[in-house]
């Protein structure tokens, strides 16, 4: 899949999965006024602040009230570059969208954008042109259920942010 914001994106190359039931999920504890775009409806944008300093875009994923979403971790920059390194003050393609707070800062995502529709301005999202071979790990930067292989990337993308191991199957993520 394809995601632009205002024009700028590129193919999703990494996600992390966080379920309604998996205590490492914002919403694990119930609805606050920080995670209420997680609740749903699908669809829409989940921004929040890591560590007070990066933005992170996670795309909502079930019915309205679960509380589970995608952590989008990485893309391949392939539109508008001029644009994302700018604002990431950075030439290096492989640098512009290799992580979360990297990826939300090249595509400009805020906390203005929570709650957005995916399928609507700014946001657009394009199905993916060819079949990816998916690569599965554990997922990063978290404590609670971090054994889970929820981590999925394209394998042998060189935009990964961090290198991912075992073959998870063939998908058109």
């Amino acid at each position: 899949m394809t995601l632009l914001v205002d024009g700028v994106g590129g193919p999703i190359v990494e996600v992390e999965a966080y379920d309604h039931e998996d205590p490492a999920a914002h919403g694990y504890r119930g609805r606050t006024p920080r995670n209420a775009s997680m609740f749903g409806p699908p669809g829409r944008a989940y921004v929040y602040r890591s560590y007070g300093i990066h933005w992170c875009l996670n795309l909502v994923c079930e019915e309205e009230g679960s509380a589970s979403a995608v952590l989008l971790r990485a893309l391949e920059p392939v539109h508008g570059l001029e644009a994302m390194r700018a604002r990431r003050g950075v030439d290096d393609e492989r640098l512009l969208c290799a992580g979360p707070g990297r990826l939300c800062q090249a595509l400009g995502v805020t906390r203005a954008h929570d709650g957005f529709s995916l399928a609507e301005p700014p946001f657009e999202l394009r199905p993916r042109e060819s079949v990816a071979e998916l690569v599965a790990g554990p997922r990063i930067g978290i404590t609670r259920a971090a054994d889970r292989p929820w981590r999925y990337g394209v394998a042998g993308s060189r935009f990964l942010s961090r290198p991912l191991g075992r073959r998870a199957r063939d998908s058109r993520a």
